[in-house]
């Protein structure tokens, strides 16, 4: 299954990196999401992916826009992770069922066990707008999603 654009996004609470429940629909009416899938915690693409997200935080909150990053990772690691990246946003573990929300999202790759690089820009409304998957050495734009919200 893949969401694409024009669908409402498939709704989830996930564990954050302080243990604390987050809601996808929890951000209806007020705030745009970037959700954002991404393999391992730890590993170099996906650090300088998440590190440009934390550089460039201000700007998305003055969007109300909330940004999310899912992986399948523990709630421990993330929390380790978030620490020493200095990371405020959510680091969602989608660990157990294993990569469900991933797999909802139609970016769960079962050769490796893990979500592919995967982001959905979802509205106020619940609507997905935009979204993109990349291969797994290939960054994402965070430029991009910048564009994709000024338009919202």
């Amino acid at each position: 299954m893949t969401v694409d654009v024009g669908q409402e996004a498939p709704d989830f609470t996930l564990p954050d990196q302080n243990k604390a429940p987050v809601t996808l629909s929890s951000f209806r009416g007020t705030h745009n999401v970037v959700l954002v899938f991404y393999p391992f915690a730890f590993s170099g693409v996906c650090t300088g992916e998440l590190c440009a997200l934390r550089d460039e935080l201000p700007a998305f909150e003055t969007a109300q826009t909330r940004i999310l990053a899912v992986s399948i990772d523990s709630v421990f690691a993330h929390r380790v992770y978030a620490d020493r990246e200095r990371i405020d946003y959510p680091l969602l573990s989608d660990f157990w069922p294993h990569g469900a929300v991933a797999k909802a999202y139609g970016v769960f790759n079962d050769d490796i066990g893990a979500a592919m690089r995967g982001t959905f820009v979802i509205d106020r409304t619940g609507i997905v707008r935009w979204k993109v998957q990349n291969a797994l050495p290939d960054a994402r734009d965070v430029a991009e999603y910048e564009k994709v919200l000024a338009e919202l």
